[in-house]
């Protein structure tokens, strides 16, 4: 069998990755603790793809999390922004599930309507 490879045929998981993305989850996690003043676990990593005028405007991943204690939410979408406008050159985002915000889409829509409301 070629190296890299399990017994069932299928490729072995990429350990460095899984690292990566645990060290990932446990960084926004903190980010929750702290902003938000309550614990929370992670749900899930959803894609969100929004184009607008034939543009895409946002593509990438949106961190999903259960809050633990939180008075008046439920969940959390966070993710880390590299966009050059950040002076900093990333920006954790983190954002509740308060309506009108229900979804990862709404979420991002969240964060892009607060840059564009401070001029970023």
């Amino acid at each position: 069998m070629a190296p890299g490879w399990g017994r069932t045929g299928r490729k072995l998981w990429n350990w460095s990755k899984a690292v990566a993305h645990i060290e990932y989850i446990e960084k926004l996690q903190d980010v929750i603790s702290q902003r938000h003043g309550c614990e929370c676990s992670w749900i899930d990593s959803l894609p969100v793809h929004d184009i607008f005028r034939g543009q895409i405007i946002w593509d990438g991943s949106v961190e999903v999390f259960r809050l633990i204690g939180h008075p008046k939410a439920r969940i959390a979408y966070a993710w880390i922004d590299h966009e050059e406008r950040h002076c900093a050159g990333e920006l954790i985002e983190t954002i509740l599930e308060i309506p009108p915000v229900d979804s990862p889409l709404s979420a991002v829509w969240a964060s892009m309507t607060a840059d564009f409301m401070r001029g970023l």
